[in-house]
């Protein structure tokens, strides 16, 4: 912070969580307009007196309109929220955190976002735009890109734009089905990259669970070879991070699974691996996809995960995690992240 700010802070202190506050409150209606003033007081934690004080100054301010749909950010707020967002980032301590966060978890990079997700849903949204923009930046430099599958992903493939197409870059599926969810299945997401960039795609239609018998048969199956080698080639890895059991309950695995997953401690998982909360594999789904040394061999790893109830599936992955990683995040995870490490160094 600039001694001018810090100067301003110290002496008028009540400024500074006034600015604050505004803040999160146009950026709160940005992210989840149309909004009404009673959803509004729930996220922000203040009363719908104190919200209606406020949006009735900031409508005067003409930063944000309102509709009979609810309250939305008009042009100029979204100027001012883009003026304000290295200043509120400085403000709200996060350079320090990412800084913080990339000591912890002994990796290249680490971005995070303001809130939570877990509060606010749309701050993935932001997660998927922050990604996208940072994995344009490296299609210039490398063309074979495998994805997984999941929300956060999705996020990602929505946010994704190409000025300029590349019929030389190759998004390949991850790994198989997942569960149902055609919309957050890799081939499905793997596919959207492509269409939007022009690249092309390679998928693997094939269940996330197979038995000893029907794996050793799909290993030796010339499809198959053909995505293993392309994993081998694998330039860029974009991921997401999961609650173990939540996964697996995701993936309708089987209840002997479950069990050993919850009883050998799992918290975390990545790429078909549960692990316990030092990092150790504590099961392993049989799946044709991604392998973890191939992941380790990839020269760019994107990890995308966000709200404060990832926070120990994080901290548990980046315990074996590559260090070639770039993690993005929110306010949340980063928040009990560091709260959970804290604890562990006092015992």
């Amino acid at each position: 912070m600039d001694p001018l700010t810090e100067a301003k802070k110290k002496l008028m202190p009540e400024m500074t969580e006034l600015l604050k506050k505004r803040y999160q409150i146009l950026q709160t209606i940005g992210l989840e307009q149309p909004i009404g003033r009673r959803t509004l007081s729930e996220l922000a934690g203040m009363t719908e007196r104190d919200i209606r004080k406020e949006t009735d100054l900031l409508r005067n301010q003409q930063l944000i309109e309102a509709r009979t749909s609810g309250m939305y950010v008009s042009v100029q707020g979204e100027e001012v929220l883009e003026a304000l967002k290295d200043f509120m980032r400085e403000m709200a301590g996060l350079s320090d955190m990412e800084k913080q966060l990339k000591s912890i978890l002994g990796i290249t990079r680490v971005l995070i976002l303001p809130q939570d997700s877990d509060d606010i849903p749309a701050v993935k949204a932001n997660i998927g735009k922050e990604a996208a923009r940072l994995l344009e930046t490296k299609f210039p430099l490398y063309k074979k890109i495998a994805v997984t599958g999941g929300s956060t992903m999705a996020a990602i493939s929505k946010e994704i734009t190409a000025d300029k197409k590349d019929a030389s870059l190759q998004f390949i599926a991850a790994r198989g089905g997942l569960g149902e969810d055609v919309l957050h299945q890799a081939n499905t997401i793997a596919s959207l990259f492509a269409e939007k960039t022009g690249g092309a795609v390679k998928t693997l239609y094939l269940p996330d669970h197979l038995s000893a018998e029907a794996y050793e048969m799909m290993m030796r199956e010339p499809v198959i070879k053909e995505m293993m080698e392309l994993y081998d080639q694998t330039e860029v890895v974009v991921h997401g991070i999961g609650n173990a059991e939540e996964i697996a309950l995701h993936r309708k695995s089987s209840l002997e699974e479950v069990n050993r997953i919850r009883n050998g401690g799992a918290v975390s998982e990545a790429f078909g691996y549960y692990f316990d909360k030092e990092g150790n594999v504590v099961y392993r789904i049989r799946t044709a996809g991604i392998q973890m040394e191939q992941v380790q061999n990839a020269p760019f790893i994107l990890a995308v995960a966000g709200g404060r109830s990832k926070a120990t599936a994080i901290l548990s992955y980046f315990k074996i995690a590559p260090p070639q990683t770039t993690l993005i995040t929110d306010e949340g995870a980063a928040r009990k992240i560091i709260e959970l490490t804290q604890k562990q160094e006092e015992f």
